[in-house]
């Protein structure tokens, strides 16, 4: 007798469920299951691995690899046959759970905007770090997504991931300066990055891998490791103000994702 299909975990409905071609006369429309697009959302992209995925669905590595692999096959037949792609069904169940902590990243549950810092009252104090997952991402100009902190009396009263516009040091600065950052804790930087937060009054802490909330605390409580110049890790030669935009120039030892 088979085993019962097990409902898989959501954390939220999507908030589009169709799409369509510009095209007459479309053929009949491709159906991703709720559950598959889960597993696109927290594969392809927060970047999570199968097994980190399947914690948060609570289901099994290898059901969360046989759901990807459908679901990737169904987006590629909508894309290549002009089909209409439509997000409805499947078996699963809505997250219940009311802790922060119930679904790392960037769950659409939690994460509520951040407030203007020119209305925030009191001395608070605003740290950013380049994040993928719940870690440190190492490469400040490439960051897709920092998560943004309010610290008032030692302690986080707020959080929240951002998304960047961009790609390099120019595009992150003016995202830091946009949500009124005044420190910035992350790992592999640039020179060209770290004058520009010099430049604008952005406290810097660099060298720094790990968990993003556990540096943070860290910091806090005084017992961060980190320098205060800046550090890159790329395995590249040369530094400067093109390429891009990690620090490292357009020369071909840069191994930095374009």
């Amino acid at each position: 007798m088979p085993r019962p299909c097990r409902c898989r975990r959501v954390c939220a409905e999507p908030t589009c469920r169709r799409f369509e071609p510009q095209t007459p006369g479309a053929p009949e429309p491709v159906v991703l299951n709720v559950d598959e697009y889960e597993v696109l959302r927290l594969v392809d992209f927060e970047e999570r691995t199968h097994e980190e995925c399947a914690r948060q669905m609570q289901v099994s590595r290898t059901t969360v690899t046989e759901i990807y692999e459908r679901a990737r096959f169904k987006l590629a037949d909508a894309l290549v046959n002009s089909r209409p792609l439509v997000i409805e069904g499947g078996r699963y169940r809505l997250c219940e759970e009311k802790s922060d902590d119930c679904c790392p990243g960037r769950c659409p549950r939690h994460n509520t905007p951040l407030p203007d810092f020119n209305s925030l009252k009191g001395n608070i104090m605003r740290i950013a770090i380049p994040v993928k997952n719940e870690d440190i991402y190492q490469h400040f100009g490439m960051a897709a997504f920092f998560k943004i902190y309010d610290v008032e009396e030692n302690r986080i009263v707020n959080s929240q991931v951002v998304q960047s516009t961009g790609r390099g040091h120019g595009a992150m600065f003016e995202l830091l300066q946009q949500n009124g950052v005044q420190c910035v804790i992350c790992g592999g930087i640039g020179a060209g990055a770290v004058e520009a937060l010099q430049a604008g009054g952005i406290r810097l802490l660099a060298g720094v891998r790990g968990n993003a909330d556990e540096a943070v605390n860290a910091f806090l409580q005084g017992t961060l490791t980190a320098s205060e110049e800046g550090a890159c890790d790329h395995h590249h030669q040369h530094h400067g103000e093109g390429g891009c935009g990690c620090g490292c120039s357009d020369d071909e030892s840069c191994h930095c994702r374009h």
